[in-house]
């Protein structure tokens, strides 16, 4: 494996380790000791090393061949949606629960148009649809080789509506792509796509250490905040999601963006042993199996 294919198939690897890492703490739900451990339990009663829906919608989206700019690709990532929802999930992010759960049991066919009808229609009536919830699962994306920026717009836009949460999906994809083939790490790469409000979030997240967007992290750009602080200062992988973690707040998204965003920098050789054999979840992959979904993505 070359290195730039090592940091490609770190990109999910990356996410689900800090997703499983992020679990157990998840609002408070346990207290965190001198280091986060893939003790599971959290939110959703997850096993030890078992993902959330964090990497569960991605692994949708990652499954799903082609160009994700196009109708028919869109049509397969919305019916996944609808599939993973209709299975049951031990977790699902408000602004996500509103949209697909008002299209349970509708056709597959045509699902991408009816998604986005429903969120803008959640988003017309709360006024809010800027949450974290597109932005945990936007890893895949940034695998593609064409259509990144405009690829992580209507992925996200199937379930948030606010541009927002387009804007924190292309800045992190970007960054991942940069990533990938540099080896750099550069969020400001796709500053000159997105509102020009995100150089003034962007620098407030490198004065601040990922606590302080513990409260609002919920919200797509704390939660972006968080996770750039985490990488900006890490050393190394672990060190990036240790800091995310402990964080707070939403962990385990916080810490699925990072560790995408860190995966992509130090590669899939730089998880620790322990958390490759631990890491799991749906649909019945293991941290091996998105090594390979990576470079399917890719």
């Amino acid at each position: 494996m070359s290195t730039e294919e090592d940091r490609a198939a770190g990109v999910l690897l990356g996410a689900a380790c800090g997703d499983a890492l992020g679990v157990p703490y998840e609002l408070g739900s346990r207290a965190l000791g001198e280091r986060a451990e893939m003790l599971g339990g959290g939110l959703g009663g997850y096993a030890p090393g078992q993902w959330s829906d964090d990497t569960e919608m991605a692994c949708v989206i990652a499954r799903v061949p082609g160009d994700l700019r196009t109708d028919a690709a869109l049509d397969a990532v919305a019916a996944g949606f609808l599939d993973w929802f209709a299975a049951g999930p031990a977790d699902v992010g408000t602004q996500t629960a509103a949209v697909l759960g008002a299209l349970r049991g509708t056709p597959r066919a045509g699902a991408a148009a009816r998604m986005r009808e429903r969120a803008a229609a959640v988003h017309a009536a709360t006024g809010r649809s800027a949450g974290n919830g597109s932005l945990m699962r936007t890893a895949p994306v940034a695998l593609r080789s064409t259509g990144v920026v405009e690829a992580a717009r209507a992925v996200s836009g199937l379930t948030h509506h606010d541009p927002v949460a387009g804007d924190a999906c292309v800045l992190w994809c970007l960054a991942i792509d940069r990533a990938v083939r540099t080896g750099e790490l550069d969020v400001r790469v796709g500053l000159p796509h997105v509102d020009p409000a995100w150089e003034g979030w962007i620098d407030e997240a490198e004065r601040n250490d990922p606590s302080a967007f513990a409260a609002t992290n919920g919200w797509v750009v704390a939660a972006l905040q968080g996770a750039w602080s985490a990488v900006a200062g890490a050393r190394d992988l672990v060190d990036g999601l240790q800091a995310a973690v402990r964080g707070g707040g939403d962990t385990d998204t916080v810490a699925a963006i990072a560790g995408a965003l860190l995966g992509a920098r130090f590669g899939a050789s730089a998880v620790p042993g322990e958390w490759r054999r631990v890491v799991h979840g749906w649909p019945g992959l293991t941290g091996e199996d998105l090594v390979v979904l990576a470079g399917g993505a890719s």
